[in-house]
C-alpha cells in the first residue's frame, strides 16, 4: 500500500533586502557605515564625490541614498536634485555631522525624507533607513524643531525661497561662513578650495543678491536664520 503524501508546501519568498547606496567624502566613514549595516541591508555601492554619486546612483538603482550634506567638490543637495530629475522614486536620508537649520532646511526642500546626525547609533539608522524607504519622513529630535519652527513662523510663505534658490550649494555654504564672520582665509580652509575660489563665490553671491558689501549679505543671512 502506498502511503499518500502530503502536498508540497509552497515557500513564501522572503522580501528583498532594502538597496541602500552610500555618499560620502570620507572612506573610513562608509566603510564603517557598511559594516554596521550589512547584515541589515544590501550596500549596493558608495561614492566620494558629487558626480561620482550621480553616475553610481543611476547604475545601482537603490531604495535609499545615505546622503552626506558637505564634500569638498559640492553638497548632497547637488546630488539629490540631479538625480530626483530623472528617477524621483529613490529615497534620500541626510547622515551629516551638520545640525545647522540651515542644512536641514535646504535639504528637505531640495525633497529629503529625512536627516539624522552621524551621532546616531547603528540600529537607529537602520530603523530610519526602514521608515524613509516606507515613505515616512525621519528626523533627529532637535533637527525637527528646525523643520516645524521654519514652516510655523511662516505658514503663509512659499516653500521655495527664489532669492536663496538662486545660489548654488556651495555659493550657500560660503555665504553661511561669511555671515559667521569667517575671514576669506578661513573659509578656504573650511570648505579645502583656494582664496580665489571664495573669492569668486563671494562676488557670484553679491551680484545674485544685487547686494553691494559683505556686511549685507550678513544681515540678509541672519533675516533668515541661515547664520
Amino acid at each position: 500500500m502506498v502511503e499518500p503524501t502530503e502536498p508540497a508546501r509552497e515557500e513564501t519568498p522572503a522580501p528583498r533586502p532594502l538597496r541602500v547606496f552610500l555618499v560620502d567624502d570620507h572612506a573610513m566613514f562608509r566603510a564603517g557605515v557598511r559594516a554596521e549595516l550589512g547584515a541589515h541591508v544590501e550596500v549596493v555601492g558608495e561614492a566620494s564625490t558629487v558626480a561620482e554619486a550621480i553616475s553610481r546612483i543611476a547604475a545601482t538603482e537603490p531604495d535609499v541614498v545615505l546622503l552626506d550634506v558637505h564634500m569638498p567638490d559640492g553638497g548632497g543637495r547637488a546630488v539629490l536634485e540631479a538625480v530626483r530629475r530623472t528617477r524621483p522614486e529613490v529615497r534620500f536620508l541626510a547622515l551629516s555631522v551638520s545640525d545647522a537649520a540651515e542644512d536641514v532646511i535646504g535639504l528637505i526642500r531640495a525633497g529629503a525624507r529625512g536627516y539624522v546626525t552621524k551621532t546616531i547609533s547603528p540600529d537607529e539608522l537602520t530603523a530610519a533607513i526602514r521608515r524613509v524607504a516606507d515613505g515616512d519622513a525621519v528626523f533627529s529630535p532637535r533637527l525637527a524643531g528646525f523643520v516645524l519652527d521654519s514652516f510655523a513662523s511662516r505658514p503663509d510663505a512659499p516653500v521655495a525661497d527664489p532669492e536663496l534658490d538662486q545660489l548654488t550649494n556651495r555659493e550657500r555654504e560660503v555665504l553661511r561662513l561669511l555671515a559667521r564672520g569667517y575671514a576669506y582665509k578661513e573659509i578656504a580652509k573650511e570648505l579645502f578650495i583656494s582664496i580665489k575660489t571664495v573669492e569668486t563665490h563671494v562676488s557670484n553671491v553679491l551680484r545674485k543678491l544685487q547686494m553691494s558689501n559683505r556686511y549685507e549679505l550678513s544681515r540678509w543671512a541672519a533675516d533668515r536664520r541661515l547664520v
